[in-house]
């Protein structure tokens, strides 16, 4: 946000639900003219337009649904001033007649979505996204700033060469959800695997992705015999079709949609609870914005994962037209992906080692790995030297099932026809199920001691492998999941964990009004609240306006719009069920740890004993304003010379602490919303910093007696 501020160009890399737009929304309202949003799709427009509608951002978009009249009346408004935001498609902003429009007004920044879309090295290269490198030409004095929530290395690297950006700032968050609990197994009975997810899931949100539309159609058709509500997505449906189907997704009145990766960019619906791929996606990045859908509201989803071989062969029939040389990166990425399927470390560390990064810790039970309990083979060595040893007698020129059936002592026709029947390594692992040995094909390929090439994903050995067979590497191969011990995976709809002080009576009034609101309005109900919104309300259950504002979701707008209704729901539901409302334990918080103040803050702690200015600070150490203020509110927090003077009026200090009385001092935004919004959050967390100090006496009384002697 600052960097737009100050427009310096940037790249900003976000997880799915990570919160890109509203960076650049938040500087929008702060800057005079309109923020120019570069967006894919018409589908992700509207739903961008109607969330800043809905909490009361100025906000259009232009594109071809649009009558000409009504596109002639938003240039005339875009004209006259009249938007904070406006959103375009590539193709519509690149044109001539639109740039020289443009030139007309006074634009704040540009704002570019999907970004990776420019990067050919990226999962969803589009061409058009190339020509938006005419922007930093044809206005050199504004910032460019891009957005998306996948891209490695290369890609950002990519990124800012074919947007011709200017020293951009590039910042990357943590490519980790821990709000996802991944599931990821071999193929079986597809139909029971799936019928079992949406059972666990019954009357919740979830998108099932398949690789291609005859599968779209098969299980979507299956699902519905079923008695699941459910409805297909793909190219090779109508355009009418997939508008409704996708609109009935939306608005909840269907609860599954099956499709192809074709469904999603568009789709911003945060209570989605489960993503399932019916088979292996083409690539990690797609995996990570495929499975990102789910649970963009911050609540605990499941996304599982049934993978097999032939989904290597369906996606390389599939990359056959292509170049060579995207051919090339379009495998590699496969390889990559089947190297996850297969892995044996936390699936949420793999997925953030992938893209750079990595976790300090595993991620406890949020996986099928760190959940199973999966022995470690105490002859890992032997039995790696075993397969090794039949991929080499087999000259390296088979795949894994293949390997596998040769391993298993099997008499098909092609190992006879090859006399592999006679190798020293045919049925040395007999004993062993099928599936066994190709997780530990996969293993060994994911520690780098086999790879794949070519179409037929040929096994090889690598360097590595060769020492392993000489007995100078050590691998790790995991056994079967055991019985005992095993975590089974609980429902997101089913844990009580996730529902601890949420009334589910209440909670589904709320959704049923939730659900009405949105139909009168038009728009998908997780645009009035999301389900993370009506939980606190379903847990806190307000008896005031005032109290609905500190509900987290719930801002002045929404509190206009909708305060009465909910308030009206929560006292009847209340009455009906002879519950209180406002419990005083709702939302407290837990009890405070002492601050520990941190090396670069300490480094400013003798500025502050000298009441240098939070400007002063900032020059001197080259940090931005925010960044001051945190090292100032540690300061105020633990140093026995804390002196707010320097820094805040005293009679503002006074009306602040007033309030901390009255609204308590566990959270900042009760007391903002009593001063009735008056006090910035700044000065709010100064006071309270003071007020929490162990080493000063605090009290107002002590206080005002201070001022009384003060010369």
């Amino acid at each position: 946000m600052q960097l737009i501020l100050n427009g310096i160009d940037s790249v900003v890399v976000l997880p799915t639900g990570g919160g890109k737009s509203l960076c650049y929304q938040t500087p929008a309202i702060c800057m005079e003219g309109t923020a120019v949003v570069v967006s894919p799709l018409i589908s992700l427009m509207k739903d961008q337009v109607d969330a800043a509608l809905g909490c009361g951002i100025p906000t259009a978009l232009l594109n071809s649904t649009q009558s000409p009249a009504e596109q002639r009346a938003t240039i005339g408004d875009l004209r006259d001033g009249r938007f904070k935001l406006l959103y375009v498609s590539p193709e519509r902003l690149v044109q001539g007649e639109f740039l020289r429009l443009l030139e007309s007004v006074r634009i704040s920044f540009f704002a570019i979505d999907e970004a990776h879309c420019v990067s050919q090295w990226g999962h969803d290269f589009r061409p058009h996204y190339r020509q938006l490198k005419t922007l930093r030409e044809r206005f050199p004095a504004l910032g460019v700033h891009a957005f998306t929530a996948t891209a490695t290395e290369h890609v950002r690297e990519d990124i800012q060469t074919q947007l011709n950006l200017r020293s951009p700032q590039v910042l990357v968050g943590s490519f980790d959800r821990p709000n996802l609990n991944y599931h990821i197994q071999r193929k079986g009975k597809m139909e029971q695997r799936l019928t079992e997810v949406l059972k666990r899931h019954q009357g919740e949100s979830g998108i099932v992705y398949c690789i291609t539309r005859a599968e779209v159609d098969k299980w979507s058709q299956a699902l519905q015999f079923t008695g699941h509500r459910v409805r297909p997505y793909h190219a090779g449906l109508s355009d009418e079709t997939r508008r409704k189907n996708q609109d009935a997704f939306i608005r909840d009145e269907v609860n599954v949609i099956v499709a192809t990766v074709a469904f999603g960019m568009g789709i911003d619906k945060s209570n989605v609870r489960f993503v399932a791929h019916a088979g292996m996606p083409q690539s990690l990045e797609h995996y990570q914005q495929e499975s990102g859908r789910a649970g963009r509201d911050g609540l605990t989803s499941d996304c599982y994962l049934f993978f097999g071989g032939d989904d290597l062969r369906k996606w390389q029939q599939i990359f056959s037209d292509q170049p060579p040389e995207v051919r090339r990166i379009s495998l590699r990425s496969l390889h990559a992906m089947t190297d996850f399927c297969e892995g044996i470390d936390c699936r949420h560390r793999l997925i953030v080692r992938h893209f750079g990064q990595d976790l300090d810790h595993d991620c406890g039970s949020l996986c099928d790995v760190c959940r199973e309990n999966r022995p470690e083979m105490p002859d890992a060595m032997v039995i790696s030297q075993k397969i090794l040893s039949s991929i080499f007698r087999q000259g390296q020129c088979f795949g894994a099932d293949y390997t596998t059936r040769v391993l298993k002592g099997s008499l098909d026709q092609q190992i006879l026809e090859n006399r592999h029947d006679q190798l020293s390594t045919w049925g040395l692992l007999k004993q062993h199920d099928k599936g066994l040995i190709l997780s530990w094909i996969g293993q060994l390929a994911q520690q780098g001691f086999l790879c794949r090439t070519g179409d037929q994903n040929v096994l090889q050995i690598t360097e590595a492998g060769g020492d392993l067979l000489k007995g100078k590497a050590q691998p790790r191969l995991l056994g079967p999941a055991q019985g005992v011990g095993k975590k089974e995976a609980v429902s997101t709809q089913d844990d009580p964990q996730k529902w601890i002080g949420v009334d589910r009576g209440l909670f589904e009034r709320l959704r049923q009004e939730r659900t009405g609101i949105a139909s009168e309005r038009g728009v998908p109900s997780y645009l009035v609240f999301s389900d993370a919104t009506l939980r606190a309300l379903a847990s806190q259950r307000p008896d005031s306006l005032d109290r609905l504002l500190l509900v987290p979701g719930i801002g002045q707008k929404k509190a206009d719009d909708f305060g009465n209704i909910i308030l009206r729901i929560i006292r009847e539901y209340c009455d009906e069920h002879d519950l209180p409302l406002a419990p005083q334990t709702a939302g407290k918080a837990a009890p405070r740890e002492p601050v520990t103040p941190t090396g670069p803050a300490m480094a400013a702690f003798p500025m502050f004993d000298g009441g240098v200015s939070v400007e002063s600070v900032m020059d001197l150490l080259g940090k931005a304003r925010t960044t001051v203020m945190g090292y100032l509110a540690q300061y105020l927090e633990v140093s026995p010379k804390a002196n707010l003077s320097h820094w805040i009026d005293s009679e503002l200090e006074q009306r602040v602490r007033d309030a901390i009385a009255i609204a308590g001092d566990e959270r900042l935004k009760p007391i903002y919303v009593h001063l009735k919004e008056a006090v910035d959050y700044d000065t709010i967390r100064l006071v309270l910093a003071v007020h929490r100090n162990p080493n000063l006496k605090t009290d107002s009384s002590t206080l005002e007696l201070t001022r009384q002697v003060e010369p």
